[in-house]
């Protein structure tokens, strides 16, 4: 992707507004001020046809426009991308993607499928076949200890600027092997802050293997599919997984942990053993009775 690509990011937008609410209690009524995410459409253009319409806070549009076409699968390297140029326009935000030429039938395919915009991630998706599309095989255990997913979620709050404001926004962060977060994006939409991460990711040259990622959501199918995509090796998500989310884990090779609190997470597919070597043998309990 060339330097004109990185010019065109928006600067800084405010990503909350302020609005007057009235605080209610069951003594007393006072007038406020709350802080509100913004939330605005986001048409995704790419080489001139219309993709999709995303709900999302408008901000980190570069990001969002790279790992959307990543995850996409519409290109597959950042070479294919030629440029991601945002325009606010009356409605909302125009976001006008260019790829290499060579990725436009997966384009014109996708588009082919597309009988509707969807915020579930199937964004209208004519069958099933369409919706669940093969995944690579992780292959790569995850260099994490099990100790780092709560140092991760100890440093959490911290990254959530937009969140603590508002507390109305996705965090999707990007933590190392000893629970760092190294890089994290926030976003009304879940799948949206995610796929701002992976573009944040491409974008630095940062590989997304070597720890694991941390979402502030559920777990939906679909966010298991973007993680095997960028070669995450481990996706922890602070609420519950769905079922097809665990099944696609499993398909794919992706260490899934979920429900993942201060004092216990939940491990829902473990392919390299990472957790169950922790866990004492029966007759190590049996012994330490």
């Amino acid at each position: 992707m060339t330097d004109a690509t990185h010019s065109a990011a928006i600067p800084a937008l405010a990503q909350a507004q302020s609005y007057p609410v009235i605080r209610l209690s069951p003594e007393v009524a006072s007038s406020a001020e709350r802080w509100i995410a913004v939330e605005a459409p986001v048409a995704i253009e790419v080489n001139g046809l219309g993709y999709a319409v995303m709900m999302a806070s408008p901000a980190g549009l570069v990001e969002f426009g790279t790992g959307f076409v990543f995850t996409e699968k519409l290109v597959a390297t950042l070479d294919d991308l030629i440029d991601v140029t945002p325009h606010e326009v009356a409605q909302g935000w125009l976001l006008r993607i260019r790829v290499a030429e060579h990725c436009f039938a997966a384009v014109r395919e996708r588009i082919r499928h597309r009988i509707a915009d969807s915020g579930c991630g199937l964004c209208g998706l004519e069958n099933l076949e369409q919706a669940l599309r093969p995944l690579p095989m992780i292959e790569t255990a995850p260099l994490a200890e099990p100790s780092a997913i709560f140092a991760a979620l100890a440093a959490l709050p911290a990254a959530q600027m937009l969140n603590r404001q508002t507390g109305a926004v996705h965090s999707a962060a990007l933590c190392s092997a000893q629970g760092a977060i190294e890089l994290a994006r926030e976003d009304v939409g879940r799948h949206n802050a995610f796929d701002k991460l992976i573009g944040a990711a491409l974008l630095s040259g940062r590989a997304m293997d070597r720890g694991f990622v941390l979402l502030s959501s559920r777990c939906s199918y679909e966010l298991v599919e973007k993680a095997a995509i960028a070669g995450v090796t481990m996706l922890v998500t602070i609420s519950a997984p769905t079922s097809l989310a665990v099944e696609r884990s499993k398909a794919c090779g992706l260490t899934l942990v979920s429900l993942a609190r201060a004092d216990n997470v939940l491990v829902l597919n473990d392919p390299h053993g990472l957790f169950t070597t922790t866990i004492p043998a029966a007759d190590e309990m049996t012994a330490a009775k």
